[in-house]
């Protein structure tokens, strides 16, 4: 860890020309910034570690933590009093819990960051470390006053006679008034102002509220993870294995209600929040109360709101996405990751952290049970359960006694579709018939847009991205290309820029948008949707949506990876995978592993009340392990052989793997600065590379990458520190530490 620093009035002006004031104790700042340990400042109070103070930094002041532990320690002495500055205020906040401290200081060295790097996250909510003002609301006046009572100032006394007071707007909103009228009443005294807190408080969840009744394997999951969260328990780790429709958010429900009832503090982490609707809805039904979200669609009052009650303790339970890691939960006494082998948890950019890994390190420094929830568990789990360090509670049968959907596979060699169509005619076949039985139908295709590829039939001139290795999107449905990497737009040329051909371009391959309309022609009565990341606007959109296919209003369902998120759609009988070998391709390890989850994912989206579900896969390969296990329904083969490939080639779980990427404008500096970096690795490591990324080019950055592996006693966090620290490098070359890559593009 770096040396502490003085904020010094030699190296930084004073914000204000005020006098020194005399200070009785020294304390460590640690900043939300990229810098390497914490300031030293004076304080003329006492300032207990985790008090959020006002502090001044050059010409500014920031927020900051009073710091203590590895980050903070006393290497202070040799600082002359003089050369420090003051703490300029302690804002009115709920300090930082030392768990909260110790887990920021361990995500920063397990991620080879700055403390300030990850602090930041704890602190992305800046408005919230201040109290809310007051909000203005009226009330009925006793005093009795000479006005003339028009029909709409009657409205409102009577809106106000037995009712609380209220805001102007929702007085004119209810009372069908303007505004006017209520600041006349107002004015004349019939109404009196009245301070109500800013945000009005959720009723809270119940945990003694009925819940429903469970099934035999339900129940003894159930009591297992509520002895988990007995008094003293400790830290524990459960993955909470179950098919899809098995019932485990029922049961891990019973986990989060012995912890309200023990004065707890819940997390449950979602991948996709703007798509849980239902599990919110089903929250509420269970619990009588609503948990608070998190996720980045909040507004900004929302997430103000939300982060304080958290610290302040009002929030009881908080469901959200991957951020939510970080919130200041001084009462914590549950984690739950639900669909943990989700992708969606690790996060690439900035400090590179995996949710789910990071969840089990707060869990164990907080000294609490951790939950991991999945129909279809990553490697990374299942080893820890054969190495003994998490338990394993299984359900293997749908609740209700519903039956697993019966998987077809079409081999698109011997039954293809028809030139320039994408649906195969037997799956044609189940659709018009599951349609005309009154059952809804899913068409699953991983690509958003309407094609991936536009060329000119002339002279095969491919439309890419000016800042990016990638070809431009088409959305026809929006009338543009666009880059889904760095998001740039243009309109589709209608003259080629290699050839001069005029309106000579080709759509090439599929995207929802193209099987929504081939879709259209095939059952032109049918009401479809599409359900794609860039054809939803939102949370609200979302659950509209939801609630639409869930009513019945829709009949068939064409989407994205969103559609594989937990849904319950009783009537939806039929799943078609249009191409399911698309996420085999390209150098990822965990290609097949992670095909095989989001397929099984998608496919358990079928026959999940009492109507049986079928399941058709359209693939090239057939034969391919990830095709047979899912035909079979033999999962734990399939896994089997996915660990014993890795474990020969020494692929994670069972070693430990980093990428480094190095990018700039400049290729020539990039390349240089990478090949330095390759030539001062360590001793004991695999380092591959370095080489152009599979994105050579990325938001105008060129990129290389080394990928870095070492055995699993390798302390590889530590190894980097020192290797990438003795490496200066030019101010114009970035570079980012990725532990534990899921992303290799």
């Amino acid at each position: 860890m770096p040396a502490k620093r003085a904020s010094t009035a030699a190296d930084d002006p004073p914000v204000t020309d005020a006098p020194p004031i005399v200070a009785t104790q020294r304390v460590h700042v640690l900043l939300p910034l990229p810098l390497g340990g914490t300031y030293v400042y004076r304080a003329e109070q006492e300032v207990t570690a985790g008090a959020f103070v006002l502090v001044p930094l050059g010409r500014r002041q920031v927020v900051g933590v009073v710091w203590d532990g590895p980050c903070g320690d006393s290497g202070d002495a040799a600082i002359a009093e003089s050369r420090l500055r003051d703490v300029a205020a302690v804002l009115d906040a709920p300090a930082m819990p030392v768990a909260m401290r110790r887990f920021v200081e361990w995500v920063a060295a397990y991620t080879v960051q700055a403390p300030g790097a990850v602090l930041r996250m704890a602190m992305s909510v800046p408005a919230a470390l201040t109290p809310a003002l007051p909000v203005r609301a009226y009330g009925r006046s006793r005093k009795a006053a000479n006005v003339r009572l028009t029909p709409a100032r009657q409205r409102v006394l009577d809106l106000l006679a037995d009712g609380p007071p209220r805001t102007a707007s929702d007085i004119a909103r209810e009372a069908g008034v303007s505004a006017g009228v209520v600041k006349g009443l107002a004015t004349a005294g019939i109404l009196h102002e009245v301070a109500l807190p800013a945000r009005r408080s959720l009723p809270p969840p119940d945990p003694d509220s009925a819940g429903p009744d469970l099934s035999a394997d339900q129940a003894a999951a159930a009591a297992a993870l509520v002895a988990a969260c007995q008094t003293d328990a400790g830290y524990s780790v459960t993955l909470l294995d179950g098919v899809t429709g098995s019932g485990k958010t029922e049961v891990y429900f019973e986990a989060v209600a012995e912890a309200l009832r023990r004065g707890r503090q819940v997390l449950v982490l979602l991948p996709e929040i703007a798509l849980t609707a239902q599990w919110f809805a089903r929250f509420e039904a269970r619990f009588g109360g609503a948990a608070v979200a998190w996720h980045s669609d909040l507004g900004q009052a929302g997430r103000r709101h939300a982060w304080r009650a958290v610290a302040m303790g009002e929030a009881r339970v908080v469901a959200g996405a991957r951020s939510a890691l970080f919130l200041p939960l001084a009462e914590l006494g549950l984690i739950v990751v639900d669909e943990e082998h989700d992708a969606a948890f690790k996060q690439g950019d900035g400090v590179a952290y995996h949710a789910r890994d990071m969840a089990v390190v707060r869990g164990h420094i907080e000294g609490i049970p951790v939950i991991l929830a999945s129909a279809t568990p990553s490697l990374e789990s299942l080893t820890n359960v054969q190495r003994g360090r998490y338990g394993h509670l299984v359900l293997p049968d749908r609740h209700g006694g519903a039956a697993v959907p019966a998987v077809e596979v079409i081999d698109l060699r011997r039954t293809p579709p028809p030139r320039g169509r994408w649906i195969a005619p037997p799956m044609e076949a189940a659709l018009t018939a599951t349609l005309a039985q009154g059952e809804q139908v899913l068409l699953f295709l991983n690509r958003r847009g309407y094609a991936p590829l536009t060329l000119c039939r002339g002279c095969g001139h491919r439309l890419a991205c000016p800042h990016c290795s990638a070809w431009l999107v088409e959305h026809r449905l929006a009338g543009i290309l666009q880059c889904h990497h760095c998001g740039h737009t243009a309109d589709r040329p209608t003259v080629c820029p290699a050839c001069g051909a005029e309106d000579n371009f080709a759509a090439c391959g599929p995207g929802v948008e193209r099987l929504a309309e081939e879709a259209a022609r095939l059952a032109p009565t049918a009401r479809i949707a599409v359900m794609a990341s860039d054809t939803l606007s939102g949370p609200a959109a979302a659950e509209s949506l939801i609630a639409q296919v869930a009513a019945h209003e829709v009949d068939l369902l064409i989407g994205t990876q969103l559609v594989a998120k937990g849904h319950h759609f009783p009537l939806l009988t039929l799943v078609g995978v249009v191409d399911a070998d698309l996420g085999l391709a390209g150098g990822d390890l965990r290609a097949a592993e992670r095909s095989w989850q989001l397929l099984h994912q998608v496919a358990g989206r079928a026959g999940r009340a009492e109507r049986p579900g079928r399941v058709f896969l359209q693939t090239y390969m057939p034969e391919h392990p990830v095709m047979a296990a899912l035909a079979a329904g033999d999962r734990d083969r399939f896994l089997a052989a996915e660990a014993a490939i890795r474990r020969e080639q020494g692929w994670p779980p069972f070693s430990r793997l980093a990428a480094l990427i190095i990018s700039g404008r400049d290729l020539q500096q990039v390349t240089a600065v990478a090949a330095t970096l390759a030539r001062r690795a360590p001793d004991g490591l695999t380092v591959m590379g370095p080489a152009p990324a599979p994105l050579a080019l990325l938001r105008g950055r060129h990129r290389h990458r080394l990928l870095v592996r070492a055995s699993r006693s390798t302390d590889l966090s530590a190894v980097l520190a020192r290797w990438t620290g003795a490496v200066r490098l030019p101010a114009a070359v970035r570079l980012q530490i990725d532990m534990d890559p899921y992303s290799f593009v």
